[in-house]
């Protein structure tokens, strides 16, 4: 990396709605491409395959985006991307394991000197089959971070991993944290499995930016008063690698000004790393 490079994750919640115009004041995710500073742009949760994701995101491709993605197997669910100013060098979906390999909760692209991964967890289910699942999925990403951290290491080719994780970290991570410690997000086993893959190395860039606070959330259920009240979940992260978490200069969430303004039930988080 020879110059500072700004991305940003967001969930989306459907990329076909986000680009939609809800109201004369918001016209939906396009115009935060037009004024965005990133480089690259990781999404999560896009619920279309490759075709429709282009369709939905032509203007952005006709402003020279560069765009890689991992379509999911199942209509209308997943789905995930990385746009990049810069050229991307390579592209490998899926994590490595064969029974996600369909499934559109990983890509992965070298661009603008660095290694690139948009991810999406599952949601999992306290004491379901569907937990398991993510436990499964979680060990699977973690493999391919080792093998990343590996190459920051030996060969000086620094990584990050952005997407929405469904695990809330600690208690600094969800408002309502105490009504939520026997579900899926906020177990214990989930939580202690993040504590121990940053204890390899893997830095949680947005939290050493704004440690022993509250927040700074980036989901917000859109039932309610959640957004209103700032009741969220911080489970859209950057882990980097050290070399280049080292070199995060800018750190913030982009919550929306109103709830009306509002394309996704998450908003971007976004770092330079200078």
């Amino acid at each position: 990396m020879t110059r500072p490079v700004t991305v940003s994750t967001i969930n989306v919640n459907g990329i076909r709605a986000a680009v939609k115009q809800r109201s004369p004041e918001n016209l939906g995710m396009l115009p935060w491409f037009k004024e965005t500073a990133a480089d690259v742009v990781c999404l999560q949760e896009t619920r279309a395959d490759d075709e429709q994701l282009r369709d939905a995101l032509a203007p952005v491709l006709a402003d020279g985006w560069q765009l890689a993605s991992a379509e999911p197997s199942m209509k209308g669910r997943n789905g995930v991307a990385v746009l990049s100013r810069f050229p991307l060098e390579d592209v490998r979906i899926g994590c490595g394991a064969d029974e996600f390999a369909t499934h559109g909760r990983y890509v992965e692209v070298d661009t603008a000197g660095i290694t690139v991964a948009s991810v999406y967890f599952p949601t999992g289910e306290a004491e379901t089959e569907r937990q398991l699942e993510k436990e499964r999925f979680m060990v699977a990403v973690s493999n391919r971070m080792a093998t990343l951290l590996g190459r920051a290491s030996t060969d000086g080719v620094e990584a990050v991993l952005c997407g929405d994780w469904n695990i809330a970290h600690t208690e600094n991570d969800i408002k309502n944290w105490k009504g939520n410690v026997k579900k899926a997000g906020f177990l214990p086993q989930e939580r202690q499995w993040l504590t121990e893959l940053l204890g390899t190395g893997w830095v949680d860039v947005v939290r050493r930016a704004h440690p022993d606070q509250a927040g700074p959330y980036a989901w917000w259920s859109w039932r309610g008063k959640a957004f209103d009240n700032d009741a969220g979940w911080r489970i859209d992260y950057h882990l980097a690698t050290p070399g280049l978490a080292a070199r995060a200069s800018s750190v913030f969430t982009e919550r929306p000004a109103a709830y009306a303004l509002r394309w996704s039930d998450h908003c971007p988080v976004t770092v330079c790393y200078g």
